[in-house]
């Protein structure tokens, strides 16, 4: 099957940062979109220990949050999720990818049948009620946890697009998307002792699968890795955790019917564990369904 982009062409960011094609055949498969694979609301709270320890995780050292590092993140998260280094250009981008989640749409592919799509909206629409989605929240609410469209056609994808033109909405899926996927993934991969490669590990995985309790979710994953190795702060090797971790992830992908590509780990984040940058330094080079991609 031909490689297919999503929500349409990629967008080369300007600058420093470089994008070409590579030289290798594309996989067959489709590329997976961001965003849970099940609903945020009927999905189990993260560990408590989240919360006892948020003071010694802020004391810690940035790592992936300090504004570089983090921008860094944004784009080889962008580069498995839509092809491109520029996840800015993403603000407007809605799509049904066909994976059973909806809607796919935004910087961090927010869906509409996951439940951090409505999160957003409704928190959005909060502190503006005229913004051009508020008339399709009821809709919002009856499609959660499903595929469907209905109440959302034929406007919804227009009404999005017109939404990201706003600076407001902008900000709007920054702040969801912190507080949803970043700012646990990164809490959580300090407190596992884990540098700023764990910690981007941790949120790709975060975005990819949701923050689940689940075999498939973020902390089942997780669970199953701890299962096998320790962590850096149970005395283990930060290495072969992590690539327990990236096994354990790589396996729940291939467990799925639909968006099997496994690029995302096998020739980007593998290729940094195995080049032992632990403080993920530039320069990167990876691929992702084929096409290389370099951060100087």
């Amino acid at each position: 099957m031909t490689r297919l982009v999503l929500f349409g062409a990629p967008i080369v960011i300007a600058g420093s940062i470089l994008l070409s094609s590579g030289d290798s055949e594309p996989p067959e498969l489709i590329p997976q979109a961001a965003g849970p694979t099940q609903p945020a609301e009927e999905t189990p709270e993260a560990p408590e220990e989240d919360e006892e320890h948020s003071a010694e995780t802020d004391a810690m050292p940035p790592g992936l949050a300090a504004p570089e590092m983090k921008e860094i993140a944004s784009r080889l998260v962008s580069s498995a999720d839509a092809s491109t280094l520029d996840w800015r250009s993403r603000y407007g981008a809605i799509e049904d990818l066909g994976d059973g989640n909806g809607y796919t749409a935004g910087i961090i592919g927010f869906c509409s049948g996951t439940n951090d799509m409505l999160q957003l909206v409704e928190s959005y629409t909060e502190e503006h009620p005229d913004n051009p989605l508020a008339r399709y929240l009821p809709a919002l609410r009856e499609v959660d946890g499903s595929d469907s469209h209905d109440g959302l056609d034929p406007g919804f994808t227009g009404a999005w697009r017109d939404a990201a033109e706003e600076k407001a909405f902008r900000a709007a899926q920054d702040r969801t998307r912190d507080r949803l996927y970043f700012e646990p993934a990164v809490r959580q991969a300090k407190m596992d002792g884990l540098g700023a490669l764990g910690q981007y590990i941790y949120y790709d995985a975060m975005v990819l699968h949701g923050p689940g309790l689940e075999a498939d979710g973020f902390y089942g994953i997780r669970d199953a890795a701890m299962a096998q190795a320790d962590t850096a702060a149970e005395g283990g090797d930060e290495t072969a955790y992590l690539h327990v971790f990236l096994d354990k992830g790589r396996s729940a992908i291939r467990a799925r019917t639909v968006l099997r590509d496994t690029s995302r780990i096998d020739t980007a984040q593998r290729v940094f564990l195995r080049d032992g940058n632990l403080e993920l330094r530039t320069p990167l080079v990876w691929r992702v369904y084929g096409e290389r991609f370099r951060i100087p």
